[in-house]
C-alpha cells in the first residue's frame, strides 16, 4: 500500500528525530492513520536485516488492529505476538500486550531489541510501560524509542520528558479537516447565564472539580435553555452530550425525552452489558442523544455523529479536542446509507472553546503545505524540541503565550483545501472535461468521484469485484477517500503519476474500445485511455450506486 504524502512527511521526520535523538514522539490524532506510520517508521528501521521491534499497546485489540495493518504496510517483514493467549518473539517485529509483557516472567524472556515502538505513547510513563521501557535499555542502551499518541497531556499532569526528548511532528486537526479526512466542526459557544460562575471553579489535580460543575449545571432552567438551543442548532442530528455527574446526565437525559428526544444515558459505573446496549440502540439509530460522563471521550466512535454538546468544561485542550472529536469522522456510505455528513455541530456551554481557543482558531494558525524538516523550538520547561505551531508542549505542558511563536492575527490566516489532485500518487482525469467526473486507476484497483444533485460521491472497485460507495458529500471528502482506497489497493509499481509509460500514445486494443472519434485525438494517452476505458466498463455500476444513494439521501432528509 501507499502512503498519504503528509503520512510520508510524518515518517520521514520520525526516522530523522530517531536518528538524531534516539528517540521521537510523533503526535497524529484520530483520522491521521496512526497505526500506518508507526508501521512504516518501524519496518522502515528494521529493513531486510536481523533487527528486531516490538510494538507495544495496552489492549488486545489494539494489539491485533497493529499487527493487521503492520503486515499490509510492510508484507515482507514477519511478525509474531505477545499477549495472554500465546508469547511468541520469533518475529522481526513482535506486537506485545503491555499488561502482559510487564509481568517479570515475561520480562526475563524480552530479547535486545533495535526498536521499541510505544502506541498510545501517552501511557509511557505508568509504571507497567516503564518496566517495559527499562528492561528494553538494560538488554540494549543504544534501542530507539518511538511513540505516537493522539493526546499526550495527561490527565496527572505527569510529562513524558522523562521518556522522550523531542517531538518530532505533529499532525493537526486542521490539516486533515482540509484534507478531507475529518469534517469541519461549526463551534457554538452559548452562554445561559452561568459561564462566569463556571470560571469561578477550581481545578484538581485532574480536571476541573466535576462536583461544583454539577451545582452550577444541573439545574433544570439550564437544562431547558440547553434542550432549546440544540433543537435551534442541531435539528435532527444524531448527538454525544458530555455532562460533569451522572445525576446531571441522568437530568439531561430526562429532558431530552420529556421534550420527544430519544435519548439514553451511558456512565463508567453502569454494567457493562447495560452499556453495551445502550450504546449499541445508539449505533443502530434507535437513539437519537447519548449522554455521558467520562466513558466516550476516547476510543468510541459513530461516524454519523455530527453534534456535540460540551456540558462541562475541560482544564486540558486535549481532553476537549477528544471529546468534540466523536463528531468529527466522516461517513462511510455503505455502513450507513443515505446519511450525508459536512460538519459537525459543536454546542459548548462551559468554558472549554473560551480557555483553549476553538478547533477553527487551529485550523487557521496551522500551515497546511507542509514539506521538508519541521520547524522547531526548544520548551524553556523541559528543554524539548517540538515543532514551531506547538502552542503547549506535549511533553511537559508549558504553554507559549502568543500563539507559539506564531503571533499573528487571526485574520490574517484563510482555512484552505490541500489540492489532493497535485499531492495523490495517481494522475485523476477529468472524464466529461467540465470537471463533473474524476477517475484514477492503478493496476489492481480504480476509484472516482461523481457530482450529482449538488453533492458528491466516490466510487471505487477492485479488478473482477463489484463497485463500492465509498464517500457521499464535500468534493474533498470524497476526493480523500477515493485517493486512500487507491493508496491501499496499489504499491509503487502500480500506474505511479510519474511513471513515464503514462504519457505513451494509447494501444491498438485500447482505440479498439473507445469511441472512434478518439483515434483521432493526438493527445491522448495511455493512461487517459485506460481511465476512459474504466470508466466506460463500470458505468452501468457507478451509475446505479450514485443515483440510489442520491436517492437515499433524499428520503433521509425528508
Amino acid at each position: 500500500m501507499l502512503l498519504r504524502p503528509r503520512q510520508k512527511l510524518f515518517v520521514e521526520r520520525s526516522l530523522a528525530a530517531l536518528d538524531t535523538h534516539g528517540n521521537a514522539l510523533g503526535v497524529a490524532p484520530t483520522g491521521a492513520g496512526k497505526t500506518i506510520m508507526l508501521s512504516a517508521v518501524a519496518g522502515q528501521m528494521i529493513g531486510d536485516g536481523d533487527a528486531k521491534a516490538c510494538v507495544l499497546a495496552h489492549r488486545d485489540e489494539l494489539t491485533e488492529q497493529n499487527s493487521t495493518k503492520f503486515s499490509r504496510v510492510n508484507p515482507t517483514l514477519t511478525t509474531s505476538v505477545v499477549d495472554a493467549g500465546e508469547k511468541s518473539w520469533k518475529g522481526q517485529v513482535t506486537f506485545a500486550m503491555v499488561p502482559t509483557l510487564a509481568r517479570p516472567a515475561n520480562l526475563d524472556r524480552l530479547p535486545a531489541l533495535d526498536l521499541l515502538v510505544i502506541d498510545e505513547a501517552h501511557h509511557a510513563v505508568a509504571e507497567s510501560y516503564r518496566r517495559v521501557i527499562d528492561r528494553a535499555l538494560q538488554r540494549n542502551p543504544m534501542v530507539r524509542i518511538f511513540g505516537v499518541t493522539a493526546t499526550p497531556n495527561r490527565g496527572d499532569r505527569r510529562g513524558l520528558r522523562e521518556v522522550f526528548s523531542n517531538v518530532s511532528d505533529q499532525i493537526r486537526i486542521g490539516e486533515l479537516i482540509a484534507s478531507g479526512h475529518l469534517v469541519k466542526p461549526r463551534t457554538f459557544v452559548i452562554d445561559v447565564g452561568v459561564q462566569d460562575k463556571l470560571k469561578t471553579v477550581r481545578r484538581t489535580a485532574a480536571d476541573f472539580d466535576m462536583g461544583e460543575v454539577d451545582a452550577i449545571m444541573n439545574k433544570a432552567p439550564v437544562t431547558d435553555q440547553v434542550v432549546r438551543h440544540w433543537r435551534e442548532k442541531a435539528g435532527n442530528r444524531q448527538t454525544v452530550v458530555f455532562c460533569s455527574t451522572v445525576n446531571h446526565a441522568e437530568n439531561v437525559a430526562g429532558a431530552f425525552s420529556a421534550d420527544g428526544v430519544r435519548a439514553v444515558v451511558v456512565y463508567g459505573e453502569m454494567a457493562e452489558a447495560d452499556r453495551r446496549a445502550a450504546i449499541d440502540r445508539y449505533g443502530r439509530g434507535e437513539i437519537q442523544v447519548v449522554v455521558n460522563v467520562a466513558v466516550l471521550t476516547e476510543g468510541w466512535d459513530h461516524q454519523p455523529t455530527s453534534c456535540v454538546v460540551l456540558l462541562r468544561p475541560s482544564s486540558y485542550k486535549s481532553t476537549m479536542i477528544q471529546m468534540i472529536g466523536r463528531g468529527l469522522r466522516t461517513v462511510n456510505p455503505e455502513e450507513h446509507p443515505g446519511i450525508i455528513k459536512s460538519d459537525c455541530i459543536v454546542l459548548d456551554f462551559g468554558t472549554s472553546t473560551l480557555l483553549h481557543g476553538s478547533l477553527e482558531q487551529d485550523v487557521d494558525l496551522v500551515g497546511h503545505q507542509a514539506n521538508g524538516d519541521a520547524p522547531t523550538k526548544e520548551c524553556p520547561e523541559c528543554g524539548a524540541i517540538v515543532p514551531l505551531a506547538v502552542q503547549e508542549c506535549p511533553l511537559c505542558g508549558h504553554v507559549w503565550e502568543g500563539g507559539g511563536g506564531m503571533a499573528v492575527p487571526l485574520s490574517d490566516f484563510i482555512m484552505s483545501e490541500i489540492d489532493l489532485l497535485k499531492r495523490s500518487s495517481f494522475e485523476w482525469c477529468d472524464i466529461f472535461g467540465d470537471g463533473a467526473a474524476l477517475v484514477a486507476n492503478g493496476f489492481n484497483a480504480w476509484a472516482g468521484i461523481f457530482f450529482l444533485n449538488g453533492r458528491w460521491y466516490g466510487v471505487a472497485g477492485r479488478l473482477k469485484q463489484a463497485s463500492h460507495l465509498i464517500a457521499a458529500g464535500e468534493r474533498i471528502v470524497c476526493l480523500a477517500a477515493a485517493d486512500d482506497w487507491l493508496n491501499a489497493n496499489e504499491t509503487d509499481e502500480s500506474a505511479h503519476k510519474s511513471k513515464g509509460w503514462l504519457k505513451q500514445p494509447p494501444t491498438d486494443r485500447q482505440l479498439a474500445f473507445l469511441p472512434v472519434e478518439y483515434r483521432a485525438d493526438f493527445g491522448l494517452t495511455r493512461y487517459r485511455a485506460s481511465a476512459l476505458l474504466t470508466f466506460k466498463f463500470n458505468r452501468s455500476a457507478i451509475r446505479s450506486l450514485v443515483f440510489g444513494a442520491d436517492e437515499a439521501a433524499v428520503a433521509v432528509a425528508a
